[in-house]
């Protein structure tokens, strides 16, 4: 779940906080993104065609709450769920409910935890069965975007480069990056500063420093960059109907050497 773009590109970077993170802080962050990552190993086990995203929202709030955490998404600004889970043309901020999953489906799920006071927030986007070519490069694409992006997260690198990689990987492939939301800092609350982009130019934005914490999340649809939000007011989906796919990790910012904080098996070449 990420900050909604209200302001031109040329504002992107407001002037905005630099937070570091204490050893207290990281250490209670790191537990908070472990649980997230084991949730979603979790997901890989039941995640199947013929289940509702009501139930498997329930597991994954089942599987958190076992955890002794707590989901951070449910009744966040009023969000209704668990888990934001998204199939094929919805982006983002899907709401659970009677959609069943099929076979060729994408399904993105966006899961927060918050663990004793500390949050992590990651996604990832499921692949039903046997898809169509153009949702199979589609994740593939996306996954490389992050990748890429992750390894721009050094200290003193600007975040422009972050964004800037992104939209690069997205756009040779012939794809698009969504510019209405961003990722962003995270692990005191939900949601910190500074604003992460999909898209923009190298060697602008605030400089990274160790310590900071940050979601970066790669939102990439297979035709235009264009979006809409459905009448429920969460519900995010393409504007031409055509597919999207969403990945994200909590990273901590180390040195040249970024620090996966939500890392799990799921991810190709991680």
């Amino acid at each position: 779940m990420f900050f909604y773009l209200d302001r031109q590109l040329s504002d992107i970077y407001y002037p905005c906080m630099i937070i570091i993170k204490s050893p207290k802080e990281i250490k209670g962050i790191k537990d908070a993104s472990k649980i997230l990552s084991e949730t979603f190993e979790h997901i890989k086990e039941i995640i199947k065609k013929g289940i509702t995203t009501k139930e498997l929202d329930i597991k994954i709030e089942q599987f958190i709450r076992n955890h002794n955490a707590v989901p951070a998404f449910k009744g966040y600004q009023g969000f209704p769920a668990s888990s934001c889970i998204s199939v094929n043309e919805v982006v983002i901020h899907g709401i659970p409910g009677n959609k069943i999953i099929e076979e060729g489906d994408l399904v993105g799920i966006d899961i927060g935890v918050q663990y004793k006071g500390f949050f992590s927030d990651a996604a990832y986007t499921f692949g039903i069965g046997k898809l169509t070519e153009e949702k199979n490069k589609l994740t593939k694409i996306t996954q490389k975007a992050l990748l890429k992006a992750i390894k721009e997260i050094k200290s003193n690198n600007r975040i422009g480069n972050i964004s800037h990689i992104v939209q690069e990987t997205a756009e040779n492939a012939g794809f698009n990056v969504v510019r209405d939301f961003v990722g962003h800092g995270v692990g005191k609350k939900l949601h910190e500063d500074p604003p992460i982009p999909n898209f923009g130019k190298p060697d602008v934005g605030p400089r990274l420093k160790d310590g900071m914490i940050i979601a970066v999340e790669p939102m990439i649809n297979a035709g235009s960059h264009e979006v809409k939000i459905l009448q429920d007011g969460w519900t995010v989906v393409t504007r031409d109907g055509k597919p999207s796919a969403h990945f994200e990790h909590t990273i901590l910012v180390s040195g040249k050497n970024p620090e996966i904080l939500t890392k799990s098996s799921l991810y190709e070449n991680f």
